[in-house]
């Protein structure tokens, strides 16, 4: 039997296993780079686009908040005119009301008895006057009570002086007061 070296075309192909198993290796690491570099990239591009819309949402949050403020001002002017509005009516209801007032002290103020000064405070009434007998300062309060304008006559002070003629100066309080009928016909 012939013999064969065999070892240059062994070690040939041990070079060549050499040289495809570098060529692999140098092939996957240069894979292996650029997947990483195309996830990196990647990754930055996603955040850079989160970082974009996180700052819309910023800006979009800074003009809502704006615009929040600017309802929560409306609202309180709202507010202030509803407020306003409601002492306004409450006035134009009350208007009428001061005339029946004053044409009611007319009609109740018997002969005999002379009004001084009304002072109203609230709905409370103070009424001084000059009165020729105690039993005229006594219809008249018995007027007042039967009255739909005026309420609770209490008599304060009366004094009688005594001179060319017999006079009692005296200080009735009194309640505004409102009939229901009246409220009706103003609502």
């Amino acid at each position: 039997m012939a013999k064969i070296n065999l070892l240059p075309w062994r070690e040939e192909q041990r070079a060549e296993k050499t040289r495809q198993f570098v060529s692999l290796l140098s092939m996957c690491i240069f894979m292996t780079a650029t997947l990483v570099a195309a996830v990196h990239l990647n990754i930055a591009n996603q955040i850079d686009h989160q970082q974009f819309r996180n700052n819309i949402l910023t800006k979009e949050i800074s003009k809502l908040d704006l615009a929040l403020k600017e309802i929560k001002a409306l609202e309180a002017t709202k507010q202030e005119l509803l407020s306003r509005m409601e002492v306004i009516q409450s006035l134009q209801q009350q208007r009428p009301q001061i005339v029946h007032l004053f044409d009611e002290i007319v009609r109740t103020v018997p002969e005999g008895i002379f009004l001084t000064s009304i002072k109203q405070n609230g709905k409370e009434l103070t009424i001084n006057g000059i009165a020729e007998s105690n039993g005229r300062v006594s219809a008249y309060m018995r007027n007042i009570d039967s009255s739909d304008w005026m309420a609770t006559p209490r008599l304060t002070v009366i004094e009688t002086k005594k001179g060319t003629m017999r006079s009692s100066n005296f200080v009735l309080t009194t309640s505004q007061s409102t009939p229901n009928s009246e409220e009706g016909e103003g609502s």
